[in-house]
């Protein structure tokens, strides 16, 4: 067991947002967590990661209480955020916004060999390295903030909706990616809009709703859940 949520609740200010959520994400795995807009799920990558302080509950990395400890920290201990839309910064060059994500100390001194595995992932990158990340191409945008995500060498890497907005081919290319960072020994946990694709995609998945977990179970399951299909794929 890599991550542990353990009946949290979090939101922001009075604002209540999750409810008693429990989920797990096991070393290796592609878990999938999908719902309606507003339902909770980039809340609950946030505080996973330590964004949003959660009002009750605990979260748990490779069995440490991490609930209080800064997000530094836990990036630091190897989970790392691509935020909702993949956001750069626009004004660096691709190669620059790779460099400033690169913070923690194993990920300096393993900066040379990460470069050359993202470049692998992502030749594409490597050809706009010079080039800023405000004229890239929508996908490629998605790409380099992926990649920014990698930078820190992350056990667990959190991703939100990296493919909001992309062309069917796009989200195609960066799926092969998970799956080879996947085989790389990260850990996927997959919040995601595309249904069907992240459902055949992954190992296991969380329905949320209105800030509560109200399905969960191998991937394979809940795309032929009759609730699911009807409601999430439109049959």
């Amino acid at each position: 067991m890599l991550l542990r949520v353990n009946d949290l609740s979090a939101g922001y200010g009075l604002l209540k947002v999750l409810w008693d959520v429990n989920i797990v994400v096991n070393n290796g795995e592609k878990v999938a967590l999908i719902g309606p807009n507003g339902a909770g799920k980039t809340t609950l990558l946030k505080t996973i990661v330590g964004l949003v302080k959660p009002f009750n509950g605990r979260v748990f990395f490779e069995g440490e209480d991490i609930t209080d400890i800064p997000t530094y920290l836990r990036v630091r201990k190897g989970i790392s955020l691509v935020p909702e839309g993949g956001r750069v910064i626009p004004k660096l060059t691709v190669l620059e916004n790779l460099l400033v994500a690169a913070t923690t100390k194993e990920a300096k001194e393993k900066l040379s060999d990460t470069l050359e595995l993202i470049y692998t992932l992502f030749p594409i990158l490597k050809e706009r390295k010079d080039q800023l990340a405000g004229t890239l191409s929508g996908g490629e945008q998605r790409m380099l903030a992926i990649a920014r995500g990698l930078i820190s060498r992350p056990k667990l890497l959190l991703v939100d909706e990296v493919s909001l907005g992309l062309a069917p081919k796009v989200v195609t290319q960066i799926y092969e990616v998970f799956n080879e960072l996947s085989k790389l020994g990260i850990t996927l946990l997959l919040v995601e809009q595309y249904v069907v694709k992240v459902l055949k995609s992954t190992d296991r998945a969380y329905l949320l709703e209105q800030g509560r977990v109200v399905l969960e179970g191998p991937s394979e399951e809940l795309l032929k859940n009759d609730y699911i299909r009807k409601t999430y794929i439109g049959e």
